[in-house]
């Protein structure tokens, strides 16, 4: 048994140790709530109707979600934290990447660091200062590790609200990754949760290139272009390649026209781009060998897709150009023999693409 006075102090530390390993909000949640399960029973029918696509880990562990006391025995407390990062410069240079289709546009949170290792090392560390305080503890880190429902978690812990594009929105936007702490303590869980700010606005399901969010709070990952460049192991969909654009890796497009995304705070820095990644060019990263690609993203969340896929996606975005340069053409014709089918598959569908495109500009 813990002591009641030590857990009330402990609970009252939690928020201030939080911001001092760097992250931007904390919250506390309880393990039974009406809330978790409606959530879970949502899942359970997003998960029924096919829309988690080639994902099976999600399907196969769908019933831990609603079980945190399965991951860790005892589990009594979960808490739930948030960590900002998005870069120095705020949103100009993403909107402009995206316009200019010869130029490669990855996802905002991946031109740093890996946030897994991070945040399961700043959660690890605050598990250990709580020790200090109370004693020994049970305790387990999540960060994309196990099966959690996080936002569920996040919001009833009083970290926001979820937005239409089913991510954990707050005043300070939807920029901001997730972790979670099990717990074997009975801490106070926080129940001042935030209420729902997103109103009339649809912007996100209008954003969204491939239609994705079917409806307000469900996406269809068969759709999203997140889960087709980075979870989909095969074939790009012919019907969906041309929505994806210049995006290689990721989306952000739901986001960046968030209202509650208009000033977005300063990210940790741990997440600033590396390699010059915010501003390369699809050619510049076509031409990157498997050494290349493994030495520069090295550290990188990029990294575990692997240099086929990362080839496929460049492929895609290169098909997508309006107009492509002669160094770009180049660089995509040298993948036309690559070992990979799944490569070779792609850059013949670029090359198709691009041979058409030349011959229409050519008919008077």
């Amino acid at each position: 048994m813990h002591n009641t006075d030590a857990l009330t102090q402990l609970t009252a530390q939690l928020a201030n140790w939080a911001a001092e390993l760097g992250f931007s909000a904390l919250g506390i949640a309880a393990v039974h709530d009406a809330e978790l399960k409606d959530a879970h029973a949502r899942y359970a029918d997003w998960i029924k109707q096919g829309r988690h696509g080639e994902m099976d880990y999600m399907a196969r562990n769908a019933d831990l979600r609603a079980r945190p006391e399965a991951l860790l025995p005892g589990t009594q407390s979960v808490i739930s934290v948030t960590l900002a990062y998005w870069p120095q410069q705020g949103l100009a240079p993403a909107i402009s990447t995206l316009a200019h289709p010869e130029r490669a546009y990855i996802s905002r949170y991946a031109l740093g660091r890996d946030y897994h290792k991070i945040m399961r090392r700043r959660l690890s560390a605050l598990a250990r200062r709580m020790e200090s305080v109370v004693g020994a503890f049970a305790w387990r880190v999540c960060v994309d590790s196990a099966p959690v429902l996080e936002v569920a978690f996040a919001r009833q812990g009083g970290l926001g609200w979820r937005g239409k594009h089913a991510l954990l929105l707050s005043r300070q936007g939807s920029f901001h990754f997730l972790g979670e702490l099990y717990t074997s303590l009975p801490l106070s869980a926080n129940f001042s949760r935030t209420s729902p700010h997103c109103g009339t606005c649809s912007r996100c399901l209008r954003a969204c290139p491939t239609q994705a969010i079917v409806a307000p709070y469900i996406v269809d990952a068969r759709r999203c272009i997140a889960y087709l460049t980075i979870e989909h192991p095969g074939s790009i969909p012919e019907t969906l390649r041309p929505a994806i654009g210049n995006r290689i890796y990721g989306c952000d497009d739901c986001q960046l026209v968030c209202p509650w995304n208009r000033a977005v705070p300063a990210g940790d820095t741990a997440f600033s781009p590396r390699h010059g990644l915010e501003t390369a060019t699809l050619a510049e990263l076509m031409a990157w060998e498997e050494s290349t690609f493994l030495d520069k993203l090295a550290g990188s969340p990029i990294r575990r897709i692997g240099h086929s896929r990362w080839l496929r996606n460049i492929a895609v975005a290169l098909g997508n150009c309006a107009s492509i340069q002669p160094d770009a053409l180049r660089v995509l014709k040298a993948r036309a023999d690559h070992p990979s089918a799944l490569v070779r598959e792609h850059v013949a569908w670029a090359l198709a693409r691009r041979e058409k495109a030349n011959m229409e500009t050519k008919t008077p």
